[in-house]
């Protein structure tokens, strides 16, 4: 479904960040669809079997990294994050230091993200409609085989990491994504080219099984989250 073709995509645009920030999202972001470089990296990442048992990540093809190729007529991603550090950082370090007691990952405290973010994005997309008319579209959160950080790093959301994970400025790693790709033509965002790591290893350091076998390269198969 076409939407109307007499809307200022800038005036709309801006619409958007403004709804997204009513709903909860502390960045909205617009990415174009191609991911050429990064579709490269996650063929070198796959050849390399880092992504041990996680058959899904590979048996989309090329959908993962051309968003028109899952969703046909995509012409825009719509990217967009939701911090969820709930608490100060000291209350982290003394759960951790207390031997008998079980630590809870923070992304996994208080409802689903996927159920969350998922509904977020629906109704901002549907508040699109309401403005425009029918277009077409796509929520995500998690949920399909999308190159989530890629598309937030070229929609201005952050950078790309040592340890793989986007950064924010602001935030640091503290949120979720999510993602409506659209047939709409927006302007995009420019992206997050600055890369802020500098000598800082302390993500490599840190890694309690060598996971981040260097710079930018994890082997899933060494991860305690894929382990688990």
């Amino acid at each position: 479904m076409s939407a109307q073709t007499d809307v200022d995509p800038d005036q709309l645009t801006a619409r958007i960040r403004a709804w997204g920030s009513e709903l909860g999202f502390q960045q909205i972001g617009i990415s174009d669809v191609s991911l050429v470089a990064d579709e490269a990296r996650l063929k070198a990442w796959l050849d390399r079997g880092w992504h041990g048992e996680m058959s899904y990540m590979s048996k989309h093809g090329a959908k993962r990294s051309r968003p028109a190729l899952l969703i046909p007529r995509t012409l825009s991603v719509i990217a967009a994050r939701m911090n969820y550090l709930s608490e100060p950082n000291e209350h982290a370090a003394g759960a951790l230091a207390n031997e008998s007691g079980a630590y809870v990952s923070r992304y996994a405290l208080g409802r689903d993200y996927h159920k969350l973010i998922r509904a977020r994005l629906q109704r901002l997309a549907s508040r699109i409609a309401e403005e425009i008319g029918d277009y077409g579209y796509r929520v995500f959160t998690d949920s399909a085989p999308v190159l989530e950080r890629a598309l937030a790093r070229k929609a201005g959301l952050g950078w790309v990491g040592k340890h793989a994970n986007l950064i924010n400025r602001a935030d640091g790693s503290w949120f979720f994504l999510g993602e409506i790709y659209t047939d709409l033509a927006l302007p995009a965002d420019p992206a997050y080219a600055q890369e802020l790591c500098g000598t800082c290893v302390a993500c490599l350091d840190a890694c309690p099984t060598g996971a981040i076998v260097a710079p930018y390269e994890v082997d899933a198969r060494r991860c305690i989250s894929y382990l688990t």
